[in-house]
């Protein structure tokens, strides 16, 4: 299989710096959309969208390798000095390629995110593998409809899920390919990043911000990241479950802002 190529759109006067937006699985970079207006106000914006998503839609690789390549692009594609932001996916996406170069980004945004997605025998705030083995099969029967099932799963206990539901679910109605869909489910199933984190003990400032309503991603997982970031912080969106940038993003645009733009303690 070919590999695809992140696609990157760029806007606003950056001013207030580079900052990069990273999806989570199955939407691609539209999913911003409410956030997009104030931080591209404030920021040089760089919108991602991964491999397979986006006008060009490519295909991704077939196995979990490709996942290391990926986070590398995100490196070699955005300026030094960018402020990274990742959600869900894009969260485990960010964390790696942070790890790969700690160095190149000046701050780290994880919103709904996890070092790892899947239960292990030592890691109980995830999602059982059957969830994930149960996506598998659903996007492979109709993946337009598993993205959908998605979407609403995402968003329960969100004060504001049907609004929100009812947004992404156009998002879904045009999916990206099967294999797109797949492989970004075997990285979420494979990709264990506790261990790398612990060992390298990354330096930058980081904004852990979790709903917490958050279904898919416990909670929990933000306290533990928080325990191995060294200079990190959460906040919590009280009404929010995975999406706190979509139940209120007026205050996630303001977070970001005032994160991006503090000064670092010595």
């Amino acid at each position: 299989m070919r590999t695809g190529s992140l696609q990157i759109e760029s806007l606003g006067e950056g001013r207030g710096g580079d900052l990069a937006l990273v999806h989570g699985w199955g939407l691609g970079k539209a999913v911003w959309q409410p956030v997009i207006a104030a931080l591209s106000q404030r920021f040089r914006l760089h919108l991602v969208d991964l491999p397979g998503y986006g006008a060009f839609d490519e295909t991704t690789l077939a196995t979990s390798a490709g996942f290391t390549p990926t986070a590398q692009a995100l490196v070699d594609r955005l300026p030094a000095g960018t402020a990274l932001c990742g959600w869900s996916l894009g969260g485990l996406l960010a964390l790696q390629a942070t790890l790969l170069a700690p160095r190149h980004f000046n701050r780290l945004i994880l919103v709904g995110a996890s070092p790892c997605f899947a239960q292990r025998a030592d890691w109980r705030c995830a999602q059982p593998p059957a969830l994930l083995d149960a996506f598998g099969n659903a996007v492979a029967s109709d993946a337009p409809l598993a993205l959908r099932r998605f979407v609403a799963l995402l968003n329960q206990g969100d004060a504001s899920a049907r609004a929100i539901t009812g947004r992404l679910a156009k998002l879904a109605a045009t999916p990206p390919a099967g294999a797109t869909l797949a492989q970004g489910l075997a990285w979420l199933r494979e990709i264990d990043l506790r261990q790398a984190l612990q060992s390298a003990a990354l330096a930058l400032p980081a904004l852990l911000i979790h709903g917490r309503c958050d279904t898919m991603i416990p909670y929990a997982a933000a306290e533990w990241l928080h325990g191995e970031l060294p200079i990190s912080r959460i906040e919590i969106f009280d009404a929010a479950a995975h999406a706190p940038f979509l139940s209120d993003p007026e205050r996630f645009a303001d977070l970001t802002a005032d994160f991006c733009h503090a000064p670092v303690a010595d």
